[in-house]
């Protein structure tokens, strides 16, 4: 996967192209050889001062990176034997989002992962991770599936939005999304729901209501992009930036508001730049909750549900 630098990132691009450039001159030099181990180290100190010092609109950019990864990547890692289910049954299959059963730590479980593609192929088949109203669909038929066979429901969150397209409000966009958030209300098995990248509006909130809400540490989640918060609020969706700030939507602020429950760490640079150390945080996360959920009695993970929702927001006579 060839490299890809964000703006605030090309300090560490420096330095990169110059440990590259020695490493190829395949020289066994001892001078090379400490060269390279003093710029190794400049730039894992430079890692760490960047990344530790990052605005909620660089943590937007970094939930974006094309090389962060994807729900598929995560499950495959997870579930190496994982069986994926098609269709709604309804009208057709979406690839936007996967859905399927495999073993998770010694357990069988169902994922749900909404899937962005690498190349502009693949995200044309994917539609960019944006569900059309057969996802959600998939998505609640797969729950229930679990649901019949005692099986707890993970869900991977990383959408810009469910698609806005014309099709797609025929098909019935919005009565889709509110189907899935009464059906997840009352499922009677464990849902974990996991923002692995971006998570905006209804499109994440389809897949998303669950018992233990887990963000890892660069995603974020909102009921709008900062663009079009901005273009809203700002009449210039250039300001995203301020709406970033304004919306406070990475998980140290959704924390303090009882929206997230848990914030996973991710490996010094972000999620990107170490997919195995990556995905073993999330595994831990993961089994963590499972094991906290998967004792509790249908009755009282549904009290639990309504609790946690109950307590949201401020309500006023």
């Amino acid at each position: 996967m060839a490299a890809y630098y964000l703006q605030f990132e090309k300090p560490i691009q420096v330095l990169d192209d110059k440990i590259l450039e020695l490493e190829a001159t395949n020289n066994s030099n001892q001078s090379i050889i400490k060269e390279i181990s003093a710029l190794m180290a400049e730039r894992s100190k430079l890692i760490l001062e960047i990344y530790s010092n990052l605005s909620r609109w660089q943590r937007v950019q970094l939930a974006r990176h094309p090389n962060r990864p994807f729900a598929l990547d995560y499950i495959n890692y997870f579930s190496p034997e994982f069986i994926e289910l098609h269709g709604d049954r309804y009208f057709m299959d979406d690839p936007a989002v996967v859905t399927g059963l495999g073993y998770f730590s010694g357990r069988k479980v169902a994922w749900i992962g909404q899937q962005k593609g690498r190349s502009t192929k693949e995200n044309l088949h994917r539609n960019f991770g944006m569900m059309r109203p057969e996802g959600y669909r998939k998505a609640l038929r797969v729950m229930k599936l679990a649901e019949k066979f005692k099986l707890p429901v993970i869900t991977l969150i990383d959408t810009m939005g469910a698609y806005p397209g014309i099709g797609a409000e025929e098909r019935g966009q919005g009565e889709a999304i509110a189907r899935n958030l009464i059906g997840m209300a009352s499922l009677e098995v464990p849902i974990i729901g996991a923002v692995i990248g971006e998570g905006a509006s209804g499109g994440a909130l389809g897949i998303g209501l669950c018992d233990h809400f887990l963000m890892m540490e660069n995603t974020w989640y909102s009921v709008i992009s900062p663009e079009g918060c901005a273009s809203i609020l700002y009449r210039d969706a250039a300001r995203a930036e301020d709406a970033a700030d304004a919306l406070k939507l990475i998980p140290d602020d959704l924390k303090k508001i009882g929206i997230c429950d848990t914030i996973i760490n991710e490996p010094d640079g972000g999620a990107h730049r170490n997919f195995n150390a990556s995905a073993d945080l999330l595994q831990t996360a993961l089994i963590e909750s499972l094991d906290g959920l998967s004792d509790m009695a249908p009755e009282s993970l549904l009290d639990g549900r309504i609790k946690k929702y109950d307590q949201l927001g401020i309500f006023q006579d």
